[in-house]
């Protein structure tokens, strides 16, 4: 009995190391989930680097009790996975668009540090561009004025050569 409880033990302080690191939880229940489809989407969520894994309520109950996330606690009933992410947006998205395609995942809940989200805020956040979305967004923007200021300076030397040529072909045709 004492090997169960060193097990509990260290299956909570796992999900208390993956929730100090989180911005987002979403939980989502999966009655009747066949099991090619549960492997599936563990293999999508842990692509993009999420934890995702089928935990009974009362040890992440545990987990969650002393964080910004324990409202969620309220929410632990029934047969639930939890998918815990540094990146909110990639946790939503994931679970969001694998719930559209089978009605078996229902996502009953998720928060983020210190709020609750319903089902349809859950799926608004999966709605927004991704993290590597909005950086590649940020340098696009930053960099367009640097590239038009270089395309303005070299248009001046370049019109420069080009003015000499059109005068060195007008020259040689009044000599030919």
């Amino acid at each position: 009995m004492s090997s169960n409880l060193e097990q509990k033990q260290a299956t909570v302080a796992e999900i208390s190391a993956h929730v100090a690191k989180a911005q987002a939880i979403v939980i989502a229940e999966y009655r009747s989930l066949p099991v090619a489809d549960m492997t599936a989407l563990r293999k999508k969520a842990r692509e993009a680097g999420i934890y995702f894994r089928v935990l009974k309520n009362t040890l992440v109950r545990r987990a969650v009790a002393d964080t910004p996330f324990k409202e969620l606690a309220e929410k632990m009933s029934g047969p639930l996975a939890y998918g815990i992410s540094a990146d909110p947006v990639a946790v939503a998205k994931v679970l969001h668009d694998y719930a559209k395609t089978n009605d078996k995942l229902v996502i009953t809940a998720g928060a983020m540090a210190g709020s609750m989200m319903t089902p349809k805020q859950v799926s608004a956040l999966a709605s927004m561009p991704s993290r590597q979305e909005l950086l590649a967004t940020l340098v696009g923007t930053m960099q367009a004025p640097v590239v038009k200021f270089v395309q303005t300076l070299n248009e001046v030397p370049g019109k420069f050569v080009r003015t000499l040529a059109a005068v060195q072909e007008a020259k040689e045709k009044q000599a030919a």
